[in-house]
């Protein structure tokens, strides 16, 4: 294992129990979300408007007018509120262990990760250390952008692409991928 550098390694996985998490609804809806609702609802052929009335039938929270696109994937939709007159792009994905709140007239674009789960760094059992995230009305999350657990991005804050934000977004403020700091992005 780790004898190479001089004795037993600390994480031991088989001590994971998951505790504390709750998926928010019984694994028979579960299944059929997985096997049926989630692959329909990413296919190019399912309309947005047949994806908002599936979503909202698995327990999802969509606003008037929203455009989710194709390939977007959501881990449970009961776990998902978006407000009216948002867009999210083409395989985003949204790693909603816990609650994923969507403003009004936010763009999450294409391939953005929003993840709201993690793992105790410091615990043998590696149990989870998860958290919600909240993006606020009028945000924008640009292509590839990630955002992990706990964060909120403030009203009218822009994500510039491939950026990684792990903390709270002011609102109106804009967060450049490092290599972008040199010069304005095109967004």
């Amino acid at each position: 294992m780790n004898e190479a550098l001089g004795g037993a390694h600390f994480r031991r996985l088989a001590k994971f129990t998951g505790a504390g998490y709750d998926k928010g609804r019984p694994l028979a809806v579960c299944a059929v979300w997985a096997m049926v609702a989630e692959p329909l609802t990413r296919s190019i052929l399912c309309p947005p408007s047949v994806r908002a009335k599936v979503l909202r039938a698995f327990g999802a929270t969509i606003g008037e007018n929203v455009n989710i696109r194709n390939d977007v994937r959501i881990h449970w939709p009961w776990k998902l509120t978006v407000g009216d007159n948002s867009w999210i792009g083409v395989g985003s994905y949204l790693l909603n262990l816990e609650p994923i709140t969507i403003g009004d007239d936010v763009c999450v674009s294409q391939q953005a990760f929003l993840c709201t789960g993690s793992h105790q760094a410091n615990d043998q059992a590696f149990e989870y250390d998860n958290a919600p995230i909240v993006v606020e009305d009028g945000a924008w999350v640009a292509a590839r952008a990630t955002v992990l657990r706990g964060v909120t991005i403030g009203r009218d804050a822009v994500v510039g692409a491939t950026s990684l934000v792990t903390r709270d977004v002011p609102a109106g403020a804009r967060v450049l991928a490092p290599a972008a700091q040199t010069k304005e992005p095109a967004l």
